[in-house]
């Protein structure tokens, strides 16, 4: 199994993450997608996804796996450990749900926010912005933060009382909030005390 990723951008945090929660990070090797210089559109690397993302997973079978959601998905069926995805059918939808508003509500707006309203990786690499919109996701991610926080007033994790895949998410979500200058508020303490304890878990440090 190949991982094709860029070491320390959120989505690629996402699958590094999980394989670390199911100990099994020496079970893959990383190659490095230089996309600075735009491999990420080279030829070779849309014949394996045609979104030009990171990460892509490649099987010893010639088969490629994109999105973060399906590659941890994989991860957590095929390696022991604890569940991130769930194993009956409520706990498996009530995470995939809560995954996917981590993924909407904060890392995807941060991401637009990233992309159009600030510089982001430079006019070589962004060769479209829409500031109203990067705006107006920025918007929508202090949203997302505010919302995180009310779940978190009651739960332990974001999909309930054992950490998941959605929390993965936001957490991954929330750093790259950090670097897109977007601060979580400090009354939102539910969130930042949840995050002080999610960045202490061994597959962070």
């Amino acid at each position: 199994m190949k991982i094709y990723d860029v070491e320390g951008f959120p989505n690629p945090l996402r699958v590094r993450m999980a394989l670390a929660e199911k100990k099994a990070s020496d079970k893959v090797t990383f190659i490095a997608v230089d996309v600075m210089n735009k491999e990420h559109r080279s030829d070779a690397f849309l014949a394996m996804t045609p979104l030009a993302s990171v990460p892509v997973l490649a099987l010893d079978d010639g088969t490629y796996i994109a999105e973060c959601s399906a590659i941890i998905e994989y991860i957590d069926h095929t390696f022991d450990g604890i569940s991130l995805t769930g194993t009956m059918a409520k706990s498996r939808a009530v995470i995939s749900m809560m995954q996917r508003r981590a993924e909407s509500m904060v890392l995807n707006a941060v991401a637009t926010y990233f992309h159009h309203a600030t510089e982001g990786l430079g006019p070589d690499l962004e060769t479209y912005q829409n500031k109203e919109w990067g705006n107006k996701q920025g918007e929508k991610a202090l949203a997302g933060f505010k919302y995180f926080n009310d779940i978190l007033s009651t739960n332990a994790y974001v999909a309930g009382e054992t950490f998941t895949v959605a929390d993965i998410t936001l957490f991954a979500g929330l750093g790259f909030a950090d670097f897109a200058k977007i601060a979580i508020p400090n009354e939102y303490t539910h969130l930042i005390t949840w995050r002080a304890k999610v960045a202490d878990r061994p597959s962070v440090k």
